[in-house]
């Protein structure tokens, strides 16, 4: 069983990106079960970002895909049900572009995670890290991200929606996710971020061995 694990590079001028934090310390963790993980951290770019995702896909073969994404309007760990066939850039991508919305691909308006939420959010919270399911993942690169997984594969594919942790200070951007809504200050950590992730691999692999062949 191997599982590819997505994470993105900092943006907006920030010098991390929590999701990226995360999935560089999930290859120090023990891998859950024998799965296998591979990691890739994906451009913050509507040029780049879906194609590095198939990319990662073509290089690795993974049984399962996770993508994770940082919403800094959020202070649990967030499985996401549904990609929009939506993207909006309200701010500047890491090449400078602004994207007015716009579907990102012909096809259905929105596509379901292929790894039961609800499952997931339920491993997180066994790991001692809050979580809750979300119905909504934006129209920002991370929608846009898991949109390609669920779209152009036909893998085992969910998106994890990790609050905007930074080791020193708060993020300054983040709210791509939730519009208008405050940041959150939570209380999370990396490690926490990392902890969660694992538990996440667990249950997919789990779930991903127990689909008829």
């Amino acid at each position: 069983m191997k599982i590819l694990v997505t994470g993105f590079e900092p943006f907006g001028g920030e010098t991390e990106n929590a999701s990226g934090v995360a999935v560089d310390m999930l290859r120090d963790l023990t891998p859950p079960d024998g799965a296998r993980i591979v990691t890739a951290i994906l451009p913050v770019t509507w040029s780049g970002a879906g194609a590095a995702l198939l990319r990662a896909v073509e290089e690795h073969r993974p049984d399962a895909v996770v993508a994770v994404g940082e919403a800094g309007g959020r202070a649990a760990v967030t499985p996401e049900r549904w990609a929009r066939n939506m993207g909006h850039g309200r701010i500047p991508d890491n090449d400078g572009a602004i994207r007015d919305a716009a579907p990102l691909a012909e096809g259905p308006e929105r596509l379901e995670s292929r790894v039961d939420p609800a499952a997931l959010a339920r491993a997180i919270k066994d790991a001692g890290v809050p979580a809750e399911v979300s119905d909504d993942a934006g129209a920002f690169l991370c929608n846009a991200v898991f949109w390609t997984a669920l779209h152009r594969t036909d893998l085992p594919a969910a998106f994890i929606h990790v609050p905007a942790v930074r080791s020193r200070g708060s993020a300054r951007i983040g709210d791509e996710t939730d519009p208008g809504q405050a940041p959150a200050n939570s209380v999370l950590s990396s490690d926490d971020l990392a902890d969660a992730l694992a538990a996440v691999v667990h249950a997919v692999a789990l779930e991903s061995r127990s689909r008829p062949s």
